[in-house]
């Protein structure tokens, strides 16, 4: 009986265990409840850096526009770009913006993103315009009109558009080295990000945040030269990984950016309003 006892016992416990793994084993990396639900992380922490929050939403946003394909987003976008460049009339700037800060705030981006994104260039815009400043208020509205609206058509484009799909077309513009080397990059950038953040937290942890300016600048250099040293390394171990996984000297190959289907049609019908606005307010003042 005490055999049997301990046996049960035992098989208790295993099956306890057992469990236990599976539960951790089919949870999500890091705790949340999936792609969908979880907030860009880098290195277990969450990333404040904009460029990795817009490139996150690009791929778990489920707007019109994420669906619609990047050949036309790219097309509106480069047309509405080059109206606002070329308008002579304040009224077509004026509505060319209200035109994109629409796209922007129905991609489902947050608020606060597509605001600190649209508003980034106004200190710039102020530069300018304290600089050619005519008196009059047409001059500083449309100096700003043009950088605001190609900020809300470049946040409303990198928002919704995975970034492979960005970076297909200009693989069949620049040569395949310049390319590839762009889009490896841009992948790499978010882990440099994530050891630089992790890097910063532990100096701060180990009280370097209470050094003299004359102590600190020698410890941020060295802290750079060691991203650098990181970064090195990293890509040599990524080209290793390629090469034995049959890289054939071409990387972003992907050909499904340029499908136009039914997901389009709001494109399209934004791409004619912008048409009817440019031939309607063209010669206005």
């Amino acid at each position: 009986m005490g055999g049997r006892g301990v046996r049960r016992s035992r098989h208790r416990l295993r099956r306890r265990a057992l469990s236990r793994a599976r539960a951790t084993r089919s949870a999500p990396p890091g705790g949340g409840t999936g792609r969908a639900g979880c907030r860009p992380t880098a290195g277990g922490v969450p990333v404040i850096n904009t460029l990795a929050q817009v490139d996150w939403l690009a791929s778990a946003g489920g707007s019109p526009w994420h669906r619609a394909s990047a050949l036309s987003k790219l097309v509106l976008a480069a047309a509405s770009l080059a109206l606002a460049i070329g308008a002579p009339s304040l009224a077509l700037q004026a509505a060319l913006w209200a035109v994109a800060g629409g796209l922007a705030l129905t991609s489902r981006l947050p608020a606060r993103l597509v605001l600190a994104a649209g508003g980034a260039p106004l200190l710039f815009v102020a530069l300018v315009v304290a600089l050619r400043w005519d008196g009059t208020w047409t001059t500083p509205a449309s100096l700003a009109l043009r950088p605001l609206t190609a900020t809300l058509l470049a946040v409303w484009l990198a928002g919704t558009t995975p970034y492979p799909d960005l970076f297909a077309p200009l693989s069949r513009l620049l040569p395949r080295g310049a390319a590839d080397g762009l889009f490896l990059t841009y992948r790499a950038l978010f882990d440099l990000l994530a050891r630089a953040e992790r890097l910063f937290r532990a100096l701060r942890l180990r009280g370097g945040d209470r050094l003299a300016l004359a102590r600190r600048l020698p410890v941020a250099g060295e802290g750079l030269a060691t991203l650098m040293l990181h970064s090195f390394e990293r890509g040599q171990r990524l080209y290793a990984a390629m090469l034995l996984r049959g890289h054939s000297g071409r990387v972003c190959g992907c050909r499904h950016w340029a499908e136009l289907g039914r997901a389009d049609a709001p494109v399209a019908a934004v791409a004619l309003l912008v048409a009817a606005a440019a031939v309607a307010l063209w010669r206005l003042p």
